[in-house]
């Protein structure tokens, strides 16, 4: 989906993020990837630049295995002066944790880059994080 490179964009991702999973994922893995898509969002509003047409390209696939859902959540902007990367926050600071939530929530996460700008991405796999219990039981 596109949403608009504005702190909007993040709500628009987060509501549709959860109609599209809220049947299939547990309520609590559906939490976190809320979270974690809310932060990569953000993340891109703050400090990267849009793609064209002032937006921001957000996807995520899931992919059924054995073990449970494999999840991977994608935020693609127009990329930034630098990479993204985790920092130090003081406590009193405002803001610097959003990336330490993502790398305690999601499985890995990691960044790629190409001459239209930088792909932010967060794997979610129920078989290396126990936080994950996977998939909504059927029937």
């Amino acid at each position: 989906m596109v949403v608009p490179h504005h702190p909007a964009g993040a709500r628009l991702a987060r509501h549709r993020l959860a109609d599209d999973l809220a049947d299939v994922v547990t309520p609590t893995l559906l939490a976190d990837l809320i979270a974690v898509l809310a932060e990569l969002v953000g993340n891109s509003v703050r400090h990267a630049r849009p793609l064209p047409g002032g937006v921001v390209r957000v996807a995520w696939q899931l992919r059924s295995s054995a073990d449970g859902p494999r999840i991977q959540l994608r935020v693609t902007d127009g990329g930034a002066n630098t990479s993204p990367r985790i920092r130090t926050a003081s406590p009193d600071a405002a803001d610097g944790r959003g990336l330490h939530i993502v790398s305690g929530l999601a499985t890995c996460w990691g960044v790629e880059r190409d001459g239209m700008g930088q792909r932010v991405w967060a794997d979610f796999d129920p078989t290396s994080h126990p936080s994950h219990p996977g998939l909504v039981p059927t029937g």
